[in-house]
C-alpha cells in the first residue's frame, strides 16, 4: 500500500501569501503600467517556429514600448522574454517553480516569484491591455480561457485576445462555433472576442489599434478585474 499522501495547507496558511504574491506583484509592476500578456508551451524548443514567432512578437513589442509580461519559464515564455529583453524592452517574467521548469529563463527585466497559480494568474489580468495566445498546453488554455471569461463577462475592459497559429488553433474555434454557439453555451458574437492570424503585422495593429491610448496612459495605474457595466448583445 502507497504511503503517498496529498498534504494541503489549510486556507488560512495559503491566503496570506497568496496577498502577499499580489501586493510584490503590484508594488513592482506599479511604475510599468499596462503591458500584453504573450502565452504558450513551456516545452517548445528553439528555433521551432512558434519560438521564433514569439521572440519576434517580444521584439516588436519591445520597439513599439510596450512591455511584455509572460510566465518567465523555457520555451514560448522564454522566447517572448528574449525578444523583448534583447530588443531593450522592458520583460516581465512571472515565475512559477513547476516539475518540469525547474529554472527561471534569463530574459527578465523585471522578475517575479510565485507560489500559487491564482495569485500569478491575477496578475497577469491585473497588468494586461491585450492577450497574445500561441500553441501550448493545459496552462495557455488555462490563460486563454480565463482571459475570455474575464472580457466576456465585462469583469476586464475589452481587450484583444489574439490566437497566432492558425494551424493549431483552427480546430479549437470550430469546435466552440460547433458546439458552444450550436448549444446556447454561448452567444455567436462571444466567438467575436478572438482573433486567429499567423501574421505579426496583424497582431502589432490590432494591439496599438486598440490598446495604444491606455499602454500609453501613465497616470492610470493596472488594476484588477472589476465589475464592468453590462450591455446585452
Amino acid at each position: 500500500m502507497s504511503n503517498n499522501k496529498i498534504v494541503r495547507l489549510p486556507a488560512a496558511l495559503q491566503i496570506p501569501v497568496i496577498s502577499q504574491e499580489l501586493q510584490t506583484a503590484a508594488d513592482t509592476l506599479q511604475e510599468i503600467g499596462w503591458g500584453v500578456s504573450v502565452f504558450g508551451s513551456a516545452r517548445t524548443k528553439a528555433h521551432h517556429q512558434y519560438y521564433e514567432l514569439a521572440e519576434e512578437l517580444g521584439q516588436r513589442l519591445a520597439q513599439a514600448e510596450i512591455p511584455v509580461i509572460a510566465g518567465g519559464g523555457p520555451g514560448i515564455m522564454e522566447a517572448a522574454n528574449k525578444g523583448a529583453y534583447e530588443a531593450g524592452g522592458r520583460s516581465v517574467g512571472l515565475n512559477i517553480r513547476l516539475p518540469r521548469e525547474t529554472t527561471n529563463n534569463s530574459y527578465q527585466t523585471h522578475s517575479l516569484q510565485f507560489e500559487y497559480f491564482y495569485s500569478r494568474k491575477a496578475t497577469f489580468f491585473m497588468h494586461s491591455a491585450a492577450y497574445v495566445a500561441l500553441p501550448g498546453g493545459f496552462g495557455t488554455l488555462d490563460e486563454l480561457f480565463e482571459a475570455l471569461t474575464l472580457v466576456q463577462t465585462h469583469k476586464n475592459p475589452p481587450a484583444p485576445i489574439v490566437l497566432v497559429g492558425t494551424k493549431f488553433w483552427a480546430g479549437l474555434l470550430e469546435w466552440i462555433k460547433d458546439q458552444l454557439i450550436s448549444h446556447a453555451y454561448i452567444s455567436p458574437n462571444d466567438v467575436n472576442l478572438i482573433t486567429l492570424t499567423d501574421d505579426l503585422d496583424e497582431v502589432m495593429q490590432i494591439i496599438q489599434n486598440c490598446c495604444s491610448d491606455l499602454i500609453y496612459q501613465e497616470e492610470e495605474a493596472p488594476a484588477l478585474p472589476q465589475e464592468m457595466p453590462y450591455e446585452k448583445d
